[in-house]
């Protein structure tokens, strides 16, 4: 009689239940059957090793292993404990009483270790939507499953101690955790603050204002002006997640595989910074197995990237549509994932491929040209898609040396959450936007009134800096940001004019 036995498969970040049906005949053959892909096909070789080792016998039978539903594609080694325990109970060396009961996920090595797995979060959920009483996976998997509540999860270490429990022998521990007592206890704790920056004070209000509204922005300055630094501050401002967000960060990152074991809950906004020479689908995502790549691993929080004329143009080209849409969609032949990437863009660029271009103190090197010719790396499009362009000049000693306090982080995200606060009523009746940076043109037209002499003001900007119909539109954003930071209702001149000079670094006036 076929024993069956439940597992899991990841597609994109949502999780599908397989049922494992396992049938031993008179034979000498192993099948496994129901589009397995390599790793799963290999399976059987681990199988036989760790149940020999763990002190069974390895059925000397047709064993045929079906995995259902039959249409879905599996991928990976998690479906090895499963198809071991199905193994065992169909030769009738363990009780199967309890396999209803359970999912069950982990890779097994030769001596019958159990090896971690990716998406336990993703799958756990799905356990407990589909009424299972409790999972049993790697235990370096079980705080991460565990954040899901009334749902016994079970981490184990090898395969002795599952074939013990399942025979009532070994009784094993549930992994407990406080998801909201971890949540709350490590909100908000960042290791770099703004304290620590001297000086810099027009490039901290571009970047409280780029905090308060979601906005994109570019940071251009010679090197060693501080513009990683400030970066990497960034998510210190922004407001804490709340706990739906920092569920659905962690179930990206554990998709990915890069949820560590004492990790339970990403609970600070991820801060992801990837190399020049990263290939368009580490950064979008995708390949033969779709995996989520670095602008779906910045969900929720900022995705920085250093050198930006140093990127491949494709690979720069490639982030235009998920800017926008704030998801990736990732099709191929047999199926279709959807990864969330609503993330803030900061990058950063030296004005010149010497770094000195408008330097208040060095000399530019580079030939004529040159400027024009390195700034154009960086396409109009994407540029268009970014709010805020922000000069960053070199902090003079008596800054450096200077012993005042800077502004603290906290203190700075406390006027970010209350602008945030005026954008969550403005927006609460409108679908999928929930900063200004995310309002559509007609939103724009509706929401961000301006007065004549605005008008004007803009007109003979537009005009200036030879500016287009989108950055008509970021011009207006930025302008409601500053507003809200303001606590004011209407868009006033001044306002205006500061987001303005966020766009003057346009290629057509910063090169000109």
């Amino acid at each position: 009689m076929p024993i069956k036995t439940f597992s899991s498969a990841v597609f994109g970040i949502e999780a599908t239940t397989i049922t494992i049906e396992v049938n031993i005949t008179s034979g000498t053959r192993y099948y496994i059957v129901g589009l397995p892909d390599t790793a799963v096909r290999e399976s059987l070789l681990r199988i036989e090793s760790a149940i020999v080792t763990s002190g069974y016998r390895m059925p000397r039978q047709k064993i045929l292993v079906n995995m259902a539903p039959a249409d879905i594609r599996k991928e990976g080694s998690s479906y090895d404990l499963a198809i071991a325990v199905a193994i065992l109970c169909a030769s009738e060396q363990i009780d199967a009483s309890l396999l209803d009961q359970y999912m069950i996920l982990g890779e097994l090595s030769l001596d019958g270790a159990i090896q971690p797995i990716r998406g336990a979060l993703p799958v756990s959920i799905q356990a407990r939507q589909e009424g299972f009483k409790g999972l049993i996976l790697p235990k370096l998997n079980a705080r991460e499953a565990a954040i899901v509540n009334n749902i016994e999860v079970l981490g184990v270490s090898t395969l002795t101690e599952v074939l013990d429990f399942l025979k009532g022998s070994l009784l094993l521990k549930p992994t407990l955790v406080d998801t909201r007592e971890e949540f709350y206890n490590n909100i908000c704790n960042y290791e770099s603050d703004f304290s620590d920056v001297k000086g810099q004070e027009n490039i901290k209000r571009a970047l409280e204002i780029a905090a308060a509204g979601g906005h994109n922005a570019i940071l251009i300055g010679p090197p060693g002006s501080g513009k990683t630094m400030l970066a990497k501050r960034l998510p210190s401002i922004l407001p804490p997640l709340n706990l739906q967000e920092a569920l659905e960060t962690t179930k990206i990152h554990s998709v990915a595989g890069k949820l560590a074991a004492a990790d339970s809950l990403i609970t600070v906004r991820p801060f992801r910074s990837p190399h020049h020479t990263i290939s368009d689908v580490a950064l979008v995502g995708g390949g033969a197995y779709p995996q989520p790549g670095e602008i779906s691993l910045s969900h929720n929080g900022v995705l920085f990237l250093d050198e930006l004329p140093e990127f491949k143009r494709s690979v720069l080209e490639v982030m235009r549509q998920p800017l926008e849409e704030r998801k990736v969609t990732i099709s191929r032949s047999k199926l279709s994932v959807e990864y969330p990437a609503s993330f803030m863009l900061i990058a950063s660029m030296n004005p010149c491929p010497c770094g000195f271009y408008n330097h208040p103190e060095k000399e530019c090197t580079c030939p004529p040209g040159a400027v024009q010719k390195y700034l154009s790396k960086v396409s109009g499009p994407l540029l268009d898609r970014i709010d805020l362009h922000v000069e960053v000049t070199p902090v003079n000693f008596t800054e450096l040396a200077s012993e005042s306090k800077s502004e603290s982080s906290a203190e700075i995200r406390e006027r970010v959450i209350k602008a945030r606060e005026i954008q969550e009523i403005r927006f609460k009746d409108i679908a999928e936007v929930y900063c200004n940076a995310q309002m559509g043109s007609k939103t724009v037209r509706e929401l961000c009134k301006i007065t004549e002499a605005g008008q004007l003001l803009l007109k003979k900007a537009m005009e200036k800096l030879g500016l287009s119909a989108r950055a008509y539109d970021r011009i207006l954003k930025v302008s409601r940001t500053i507003a809200d930071l303001a606590n004011s209702e209407e868009i006033r001149i001044e306002h205006l004019a500061e987001a303005i000079h966020y766009r003057s670094l346009d290629r057509q006036g910063w090169a000109g």
